[in-house]
């Protein structure tokens, strides 16, 4: 069984608390023995409304911005940039927790004298068993039914007829009205800021008919079993919130308990059975809890369980915060505890919600990128919209945040990262290689407007400079440079990431078109004629890819932002064989990143990590990994950044895939870096561009077995060291490869 295990309460610490949810709604659950707290969340739950924030004032004083990057003068650039370009208002709005439900058990319980808590990742059940020095038995099972759309929590003590069990909803002072019936709660109100109104439900099931509401709590006495059910709603997807509350509930209510559990189990399953790691490790150190394993883990005390557990607790988030007709992931999946939160807990579109979806081909999961490709098509009319009134450009267009409406003009007031117009770029890359994992032709053809409208915008928004077509103004997230004078400035034009981006993006673009047959070929051809004519990816005197357009100098030689690398990871543009020269540059730059106290945030450690797989380095991307957890781990293994962000956990486990099987057209590699103390294991699964599904086995670092799965007719180049083998596949089809050398 894979699980994370405490012998510990959380003692009221978020950061030990562990993470339930179905996409739509979550909870963080405390597990604090002689009573319990589960923190709340629902997808929707966002403060305000949708509004136009496109600045109009941008287009006029646009031209006069690009001439003065162009002159040099940036500092005046930055200036105007500040008032014309930003958003007005200048931020979006905040992602909010739904609220807290606190059970009391009513002296049932006394002190704890023994404590379990187990997050079980093989059936998403949260398990807590407290035992008081009257040797009394409380369990607690709790999960969150998809189909349901329900969080399902089961109370049952070791003596009947003595559990007396009182809960409560909880919102601080952000609802309006509190109502009940004998076994059931609402709370419901406004999310303010003139937007959304919401209800959340919990109903008491139990063995006793001694249940009553009064006043804000439910309380059932001289129970053995009370099953409590938990669900949400926002006018996002509800007319009649409360209503349909009330229907849910009576919907899981006419269910019970048993048969909730085991249609949760099967519909999770579905997804988390796909894929399984196992590295050889000493099995005594399952008789440790989670906490003592994070702490202990280094070289001198290897744990590959551990390595194994953090894999699947990695491939259970994306499932539990990303499945079915959910919102995206955001900054910390769905799990977000305050009103007002780190970053507003929003899609961050410069790496964070990108780096999100990394492990969903590679692990399985494509499926669970539905909900990224959703909120794409929902920006669309919106970065159309920023397009024209702020760039007087067609097509499609977004900045360095998005929010629940699907928001792309510019957020905040922060010049390394405000200004810069490739989110829905970067964003769109992700259609065609989601196409490559897939093959569905039905999916290319639906996302294929907002590919076409992004590099649209390019066509329109590129400038001529010295014979390359570059953006302009143009940042490379979130770091600033040094000019020869001494000044300092992040604005510029023709920034390295966006070369990269822009070459993916065209290229995609003129495949997915030739898949589709667009005939459009003037369009197409001034695609390929512009795609040309972007800046070629150069090196500068320390050895490094350049950032800028100049070798200019960093203010921050550690930064956590690597952008200059995309070409490297997330992208095959650098590969370690076919551009050896630009790979020595990328090993340089993460080099003198680290040596300057680079990888200091979780997900950048994690992007770090895929680096180093991409070059073929296995022994750093396990160094990085060890420094991931001793740094940027919680006892829950959630990532910190800090605080609290999930792109580290997903980034650091596409990292583990890659150190497995690297897949693109042209090739997939099996086991390209495979660290030493990965000596022997296993893994059933990995999925491939093509859509082929590839088990493979390894003895001392050696190769023994691969078995591939053909979703469909397609053919593959193999590579395993110097081995290569060119084979085609039908589908259906299952090929065993044995005898490497």
């Amino acid at each position: 069984m894979s699980q994370l295990y405490y012998t510990t309460p959380s003692n009221g610490d978020w950061n030990k608390a562990l993470p339930i949810g179905n996409g739509k709604l979550g909870a963080m659950i405390y597990g604090e023995g002689s009573n319990e707290h589960f923190q709340l969340n629902e997808d929707s739950v966002w403060f305000g409304k949708k509004r136009n924030r496109n600045n109009p004032d941008a287009l006029a004083n646009l031209d006069t911005i690009r001439r003065l990057i162009l002159d040099g003068n940036i500092p005046e650039a930055e200036r105007l940039c500040k008032y014309s370009l930003t958003g007005t208002p200048q931020s979006q709005h905040p992602y909010q927790t739904l609220g807290d439900v606190y059970f009391d058990y009513c002296g049932s319980l006394q002190e704890t004298k023994k404590l379990k808590r187990v997050l079980n990742l093989d059936t998403a059940i949260h398990t807590s068993t407290a035992t008081d020095i009257n040797n009394v038995t409380c369990t607690v099972e709790t999960f969150v039914s998809h189909n349901y759309n329900c969080i399902v929590s089961q109370f049952n003590v070791s003596e009947k007829g003595c559990l007396n069990l009182a809960a409560s909803l909880q919102r601080g002072c952000f609802y309006e009205h509190t109502e009940h019936t004998n076994d059931t709660l609402y709370i419901s109100g406004n999310l303010g800021g003139g937007g959304m109104d919401f209800c959340c439900g919990m109903r008491f099931l139990s063995d006793t008919q001694k249940i009553q509401g009064i006043g804000e709590h439910l309380i059932a006495s001289d129970a053995r079993t009370v099953t409590v059910l938990l669900t949400a709603l926002t006018q996002y997807r509800s007319k009649n919130p409360r209503k349909e509350v009330e229907e849910l509930l009576d919907r899981a209510a006419l269910s019970g308990f048993e048969p909730l559990k085991q249609d949760h189990i099967c519909e999770y399953q579905s997804y988390y059975n796909r894929m399984s790691l196992s590295l050889s490790y000493d099995k005594e150190l399952d008789k440790l809890p989670t906490a003592e394993r994070l702490a202990r883990i280094d070289k001198e005390h290897p744990d590959n369980g551990l390595i194994n557990t953090y894999m699947d607790y990695g491939r259970y988030l994306l499932i539990s915060s990303s499945r079915g007709d959910c919102l995206p992931a955001n900054l910390q999946g769905i799990w977000n505890k305050d009103y007002n939160p780190p970053w507003q807990s929003k899609y961050t579109i410069n790496i964070n919600t990108e780096m999100n979806y990394w492990p969903s081909g590679i692990c399985n999961l494509s499926d669970c990128q539905t909900p990224l490709f959703e909120h794409i098509l929902k920006m669309l009319p919106n970065g159309q919209q920023t397009a024209r009134e702020m760039y007087g450009c067609r097509g499609f267009t977004a900045h360095h945040n998005t929010d629940i409406w699907g928001d792309t003009a510019p957020q905040d007031i922060y010049i390394p990262a405000t200004f810069w117009v490739m989110g829905a770029a970067w964003l769109c890359t992700h259609i065609w290689n989601h196409y490559l994992y897939t093959q569905d032709k039905n999916f290319l053809e639906k996302m294929y407007p907002p590919l076409k409208e992004s590099v649209r915008f390019f066509l329109d928004f590129l400038i001529e400079v010295d014979g390359h077509y570059v953006t302009c103004p143009s940042v490379s997230p979130e770091n600033t440079y040094i000019m020869e004078d001494g000044t300092r400035g992040c604005l510029t034009f023709g920034c390295t990431m966006d070369n990269e981006i822009l070459n993916e993006l065209f290229s995609h673009f003129e495949r997915a078109a030739d898949v589709l047959g667009d005939k459009d070929t003037a369009f197409i051809e001034r695609t390929k004629k512009c795609r040309e004519k972007l800046t070629p990816l150069r090196i500068g005197k320390h050895g490094q890819i350049m950032e800028w357009q100049k070798d200019y100098e960093e203010a921050e030689p550690g930064h956590r932002h690597i952008s200059h690398l995309w070409a490297l990871h997330p992208s095959h543009q650098i590969t370690k064989d076919a551009t050896p020269e630009l790979c020595r540059a990328a090993e340089t730059t993460l080099q003198r990143r680290l040596a300057n106290g680079g990888g200091h945030t979780g997900w950048s450690r994690a992007w770090i990590m895929n680096m180093y797989a991409r070059l073929w380095q296995g022994e750093e991307l396990y160094n990085n990994l060890l420094q991931l957890f001793s740094h940027s781990t919680l006892p829950n293994l959630f990532d910190n950044h800090p605080p609290f962000q999930i792109d580290g956990n997903l980034g650091a486990i596409s990292a583990i895939g890659e150190a497995l099987l690297q897949s693109n057209e042209e090739r997939t590699i099996l086991l390209p870096a495979l660290p030493s103390a990965w000596k022997d294991g296993e893994v059933t699964g990995l999925c491939g561009v093509g859509g082929i599904v590839y088990d493979l086995s390894w003895e001392n670092r050696a190769l023994k077995k691969a078995v591939l799965y053909a979703r469909h007719n397609t053919t593959v180049t193999l590579q395993y060291k110097d081995s290569v083998e060119n084979l085609t596949l039908i589908k259906g089809e299952t090929v065993t490869l044995n005898n490497f050398n």
